[in-house]
């Protein structure tokens, strides 16, 4: 007897075989549809019933969250006061695995009424949806991973894959980048990362500032309270040095008891990594990670110091 695990296998192997199949469907009318969304000054409005409306509520959401404004609308509700939501300046996505479905299909004249651009999307070619879309998108598979062959699991899966392979194709021609999209999800932890500046989470109060000339061991205490584990030196009102806890242990290694004979200037970094007001945090954790650091220091174009951020204050 097959285990459980057996089953699993199979059924990604099949969905995974009929996303693969889609590339050889793709042809000139993917092209037609992307150009019809790209070009479309409305909305994109998705539509299907049962599964294929689940799977088009999915790919309204993904069109509208990568820049390409989108809605889904079940064709029932249309019937009852959802149509005026419509436009002539709007794209109609249709989903039908059969492209026959009844209630889809009642919807259809409405469309083509108001003169809205049709993109069908089923397996059927020679369906009526096909017949009456502006351009057909084929996404057939040959068979479902329901053991009967029954239930909408391959082609479901096809229908969303090809549904994301419209939106990336659709980022790629307006250029759309990581800006972008944290516009579209503010509240997002991506979002939050692209767009929080280092004004936002920078320490700027009670910085540990230390004279170049302070000893070592009166240079330990001011890094500690500090609570940050660093010290800076100013000159001139502009930052000239940067020395952290680790550069004090490895100091304190080396010179042992002739540690507090020593200066800050004797240890410091004389050319610390800073950044400005409006550095994004992405920015701030790949300098860390490049630099293999915790902190940097925020400084105006002058190189005078206006705070702090550590790495604690990137995790957002």
């Amino acid at each position: 007897m097959e285990s459980v695990r057996d089953y699993a296998i199979q059924c990604i192997k099949d969905e995974a075989n009929a996303t693969l199949a889609l590339i050889e469907q793709l042809d000139e009318n993917f092209d037609k549809a992307v150009e019809l969304m790209y070009h479309c000054k409305g909305k994109v409005i998705v539509t299907g019933v049962g599964k294929s409306g689940n799977i088009g509520a999915k790919i309204a959401a993904t069109l509208s969250s990568t820049g390409t404004p989108a809605f889904f609308a079940n064709p029932l509700d249309v019937f009852h006061g959802d149509l005026g939501a419509m436009t002539k300046d709007d794209v109609v996505l249709a989903l039908s695995n059969s492209g026959q479905t009844d209630e889809l299909l009642r919807f259809i004249p409405m469309v083509l009424h108001m003169n809205i651009p049709i993109i069908g999307m089923s397996a059927n070619p020679k369906s009526l949806l096909a017949k009456y879309s502006t351009t057909h998108i084929k996404v057939w598979v040959e068979k479902e991973a329901c053991p009967l062959n029954l239930a909408p699991t391959s082609s479901t899966t096809a229908a969303l894959v090809m549904g994301d392979a419209l939106a990336i194709a659709l980022m790629e021609v307006r250029k759309f980048r990581p800006k972008d999209f944290a516009q579209f999800h503010p509240g997002g932890e991506l979002g939050k990362r692209l767009l929080t500046t280092a004004q936002d989470v920078m320490r700027s109060e009670d910085l540990p500032i230390i004279p170049k000339e302070m000893h070592l061991g009166e240079a330990i205490i001011h890094v500690s309270n500090g609570k940050l584990g660093l010290g800076v030196s100013i000159e001139n009102d502009k930052v000239i040095g940067l020395i952290t806890d680790g550069d004090i242990r490895r100091a304190m290694e080396k010179w042992q008891a002739k540690f507090f004979d020593h200066t800050v200037e004797d240890i410091m970094t004389r050319t610390p990594k800073t950044v400005l007001l409006n550095t994004k945090i992405t920015e701030i954790q790949s300098i860390m990670h490049q630099y293999k650091i915790h902190t940097v220091l925020v400084c105006d174009k002058e190189q005078r110091l206006l705070g702090v951020v550590d790495h604690y204050s990137c995790m957002l």
